[in-house]
């Protein structure tokens, strides 16, 4: 898939790759896929979810065909043999998304991006976490990590990681989260308090992150009111590298330590957020690692194999 190549990172572009489905809009962001393919018919698997057509192998890979007309509700397409795959990878999960027709690839930046309102954007149900008006049409980013999940609930967050963890210590070192998807912010809050750490804020998008870093900035010493950030990558208005780029160049904010806790960490990923100075990195099943790298950073807990601490 030929795309443009974002030479900077923390500029708060991205690329979204804009598909239909039906006579509906719908966008993707460019890192999360990995190919365009024409359509093959994939191999059934038995007592699959509803949505899943088959898998298909290209190559050396299976990949996980999910019909999106029927996790969207929308009719079938009148004409498979012309619709298209959308191969994507997030979540170090390798899934393809049968579309009815690609459009192309859009240079935009996160401010472009609306959150849509609460009345289409209910905690529970909304698949949509974004809207771009483009050339007088709309097209409604959709929450992929959503739609996977809710075929198979253990590609999520995992509550039962904390768990693992054993007893906790309470600790109130004020933790500051971006995250625009408000399920997965209530999720990661709550296993956060559940985890001991009962001092979080979180915050809708990267902006309101920052604003609120300056207000610290502005009331004294914000290292003393932020011990800890934790950041999404894809969010509107701002996005967390550029949050991240932010935070890292500011004489104030540089300290605090900033995990980038993201479904699109993969090795591109890794280096921008290496290159902007984010102090820990780690893809979004993993909560219980999360908990980890935050016991090290504001704990300074041992570390483990993996670079993370463990906690006491």
């Amino acid at each position: 898939m030929e795309t443009g190549i974002l030479l900077q990172s923390g500029t708060n572009e991205l690329e979204v790759l804009e598909f239909n489905v039906g006579n509906n809009h719908y966008g993707i962001n460019v890192a999360k896929v990995k190919e365009i393919m024409s359509y093959n018919k994939p191999t059934p698997i038995p007592n699959a979810q509803e949505d899943i057509e088959g898998i298909f192998m290209p190559r050396d890979t299976i990949i996980t065909i999910v019909d999106l007309a029927k996790s969207l509700k929308l009719a079938p397409s009148p004409d498979p043999t012309k619709d298209m795959y959308i191969i994507t990878n997030f979540n170090n999960l390798n899934v393809g998304f049968h579309v009815h027709g690609v459009q192309g690839i859009h240079r935009l930046t996160w401010a472009d991006i609306t959150k849509p309102d609460a009345t289409i954007n209910d905690v529970e149900t909304s698949i949509a976490t974004g809207i771009i008006k483009y050339e007088g049409r709309l097209i409604v980013i959709l929450d992929f990590e959503k739609i996977v999940s809710t075929i198979n609930p253990e590609t999520g967050l995992r509550s039962t990681d904390i768990d693992k963890l054993g007893v906790r210590t309470r600790n109130t070192s004020p933790i500051l989260i971006a995250e625009d998807s408000q399920m997965l912010q209530k999720m990661i809050v709550d296993c956060l308090n559940k985890a001991g750490y009962v001092n979080v804020l979180a915050c809708s998008d990267g902006e309101e992150a920052w604003n609120t870093l300056q207000r610290y900035k502005a009331e004294g010493d914000p290292t003393e009111k932020c011990h800890c950030i934790i950041t999404d990558i894809e969010m509107p208005k701002m996005d967390g590298h550029r949050l991240t780029k932010l935070v890292k160049t500011d004489n104030e904010l540089q300290k605090i330590p900033l995990i980038i806790f993201s479904s699109l960490i993969n090795d591109e990923m890794r280096r921008k957020g290496e290159s902007l100075g984010a102090d820990a990195q780690l893809t979004k099943p993993e909560i219980g690692k999360l908990v980890d790298a935050i016991d090290k950073l504001v704990l300074g807990g041992p570390a483990g194999e993996d670079g993370t601490a463990k906690a006491s």
